[in-house]
């Protein structure tokens, strides 16, 4: 194995164990002391941190959720005085009140340090220079991938997202070896240096890609268009400090995540009970350092798998699969979480529209996602309307989404009705494999 300088000194399962065990008893006695939140919850179950004395024991703890950020609005889970508090940060949902999340220094300093694990681990170094296209602002993104890109050494080219014209120009002309993106943005760009006919002027190597799935034919073509460029997932979420928590290692044998900053449990959704490692279900994450706000057992929604084993990398770090889906409703298009009840609620106020839609998500020809809402008209609105209809929704997607949909308004009755709940997201994005 590399001689890696932001690996933990860590040899063996047993130590891991030892530490995360550590951990966990540090944040189990922190939030119970220090938050509210945390303390009736933790009350609720008849816990003290006392009670816990083995990694086995985090099974007895209370699961957090989404819902307990957004309820405790705008400082949820709050476990240190706000003179303690650097920096907010806001995820990209979409839905109700924005889940904020609290930073202290040494919160930064974590992440600073294992996101530079991250591109060590991706074989990155200090003579590499990494463009970075992904979104800069309360979100996680962008200065997540700038912070571990100056700790390591590397050179950073903090471009943010679209503006394909700079992208490409920086390409030709800075002439980055890594490009950091979402699946998306890194398709579009490797047909965009393929279309401007500039392949034989770049040097990319590597592209970091997260944020959003990607089947293997996608990375593939991908690959194929920048070169034979080399691909890495990078998972994160902004209530766990944000990207960088993990990534897929040099052998591409899925992704290896940082055991010693956090517990990652398998749990089957409907049971909420632990699952074999190997078998798929719903990843749930314990923070064992994290001071502003820890997470205890927070369900990701998130569906993967624990891959037994050790890597043939030689790490002893744990991994994960790449993800394979959710277990709630919301879905990821072009980097931000979205709801069905956000669509509704849009739809809502449209004057002339009724109240059954459907959501299409699939890849266009040349592997771009396409959001497609199909939407009846009110009983009374007449087709003439159709046109004013599907700019006026259109609009209000931009606006309040941030992504622009396709929009198609159906005769009223014409979608199916059910008893049960409707289907109303059909995700086809994926036809082949994450792995």
């Amino acid at each position: 194995m590399p001689n890696y300088r932001f690996m933990p000194d860590i040899h063996s399962v047993d130590e891991l164990n030892a530490h995360q065990l550590k951990g966990l008893q540090w944040t189990v006695a922190h939030a119970f002391q220090h938050s509210p939140e945390y303390r009736a919850k933790l009350d609720g179950a008849g816990i003290v941190p006392g009670n816990i004395r083995t990694l086995s024991d985090i099974q007895k703890l209370p699961f957090t959720s989404a819902d307990d950020l957004r309820d405790g609005y705008p400082f949820p889970l709050r476990s240190v005085p706000f003179e303690k508090i650097v920096r907010i940060h806001s995820s990209s949902g979409t839905t109700g009140k924005r889940k904020n999340l609290c930073y202290t220094q040494k919160d930064v300093d974590d992440w600073r340090h294992f996101f530079a694990r991250a591109y060590e681990m991706a074989g990155v170094n200090e003579s590499d220079r990494v463009q970075i296209a992904v979104g800069y602002g309360v979100w996680t993104a962008g200065i997540g991938f700038q912070l571990g890109c100056e700790k390591l050494g590397a050179m950073a080219l903090p471009i943010g997202p679209g503006n394909v014209d700079m992208q490409c120009q920086f390409l030709v002309d800075l002439q980055p070896t890594v490009l950091c993106c979402t699946a998306s943005m890194g398709l579009l760009m490797a047909e965009e240096v393929n279309r401007r006919g500039l392949i034989d002027q770049i040097n990319l190597k590597k592209v970091i890609y997260g944020s959003e799935r990607a089947s293997v034919s996608m990375r593939k073509k991908i690959s194929e268009l920048l070169g034979n460029a080399e691909l890495f997932d990078i998972p994160g979420m902004t209530e766990l400090y944000g990207p960088g928590t993990g990534i897929e290692c040099p052998d591409h044998d899925c992704i290896h995540y940082w055991g010693d900053y956090y517990i990652l449990e398998i749990i089957d959704p409907d049971t909420l009970k632990p699952v074999p490692d190997g078998e798929w279900g719903e990843m749930v994450v314990t923070t064992l350092c994290k001071e502003a706000v820890p997470l205890i057992r927070y369900r990701t929604r998130d569906i993967t798998r624990i891959i037994p084993g050790p890597c043939t990398c030689g790490s002893i770090l744990p991994r994960h699969s790449r993800i394979r889906g959710r277990s709630d409703d919301m879905f990821k298009f072009r980097a931000v979480n979205i709801y069905p009840s956000t669509i509704d609620q849009i739809i809502s106020t449209i004057s002339g529209l009724g109240s059954e839609y459907q959501i299409h998500l699939y890849r266009d020809d040349s592997e771009r996602g396409v959001m497609r809402i199909v939407v009846e008209r009110a009983r009374e609105t007449g087709e003439d309307r159709n046109e004013i209809l599907a700019r006026n929704l259109i609009y209000q997607v931009k606006r309040k989404v941030l992504v622009t949909p396709l929009v198609e308004i159906a005769p009223y009755g014409s979608l199916p009705r059910s008893e049960r709940k409707s289907k109303r997201v059909f995700d086809n994005r994926i036809q082949d494999e994450i792995v």
